[in-house]
């Protein structure tokens, strides 16, 4: 069994779907996604599509992302599908078939709500990883740790988690397309939807798969990325 980790999809289904060809998934796989699935980038709802299929017919661990808690939070109100259309919101809207121009949020369907609010997680924990959308304190136990660390907090040098567990992380985006290691911290945010990569992890290897939208794959392994740069 692997214990597979994705960064960040941002609506990136052509790079998530190649990902997932490339992988050559296998039932007994433990994928853990860590958010961000949807905005900014152009198919948010075949990515939706695609976890709901995996969460149904394979080992699926989702995390929510902080693009998720706005998503969540327009459904609760006008103001804040203000907010979210301006943070990358509308790309996800555009992607669903526009049958309700009053009102968009109605055109995405009851299981992608479902799926965001009640399938995803805020992080996920095994004997020897934590993984978490964006940060954590590492001083404080999971069930302790602020919202503002677990989904907004961005990627900095700091000493690591004090249970000793390597944090897997995203949120944090990496320009240059490479994922960085600083053996107690990886962030695997590789700019999906910029001109960089969407990153597949494997945890206990240390396999890395990348892909873009353009279809292109590389491989490597997380030991070739330094652990001193953070972009």
């Amino acid at each position: 069994m692997r214990t597979l980790a994705v960064g960040d999809i941002h609506g990136c289904a052509t790079a998530f779907d190649k990902l997932l060809e490339t992988i050559h998934l296998r039932p007994e796989d433990k994928l853990i996604t860590l958010g961000d699935y949807i905005d900014k980038g152009p198919n948010s709802k075949e990515v939706l599509e695609r976890l709901l299929y995996l969460y149904d017919n394979h080992q699926l661990i989702p995390l929510k992302g902080n693009h998720e808690l706005m998503m969540l939070d327009a459904y609760q109100g006008q103001p804040h599908e203000k907010v979210w259309v301006t943070v990358g919101g509308k790309a996800t809207l555009a992607s669903y078939t526009d049958t309700d121009k009053d009102n968009p949020l109605s055109n995405i369907p009851d299981e992608h709500w479902k799926f965001v609010k009640q399938h995803c997680l805020d992080w996920y924990e095994t004997d020897n990883h934590i993984f978490v959308h964006a940060n954590l304190n590492p001083d404080l136990p999971l069930q302790k740790q602020s919202n503002h660390d677990l989904f907004w907090q961005k990627l900095y040098p700091r000493e690591g988690h004090y249970s000793g567990k390597i944090v897997v992380c995203g949120h944090t985006s990496q320009k240059d397309g490479c994922p960085v290691n600083m053996g107690h911290q990886i962030c695997i945010d590789t700019w999906a939807c910029g001109q960089g990569w969407l990153t597949c992890f494997d945890v206990e290897t240390g396999e890395v798969w990348q892909t873009n939208q353009k279809g292109e794959v590389k491989t490597s392994h997380i030991k070739d990325f330094s652990p001193l740069s953070i972009n």
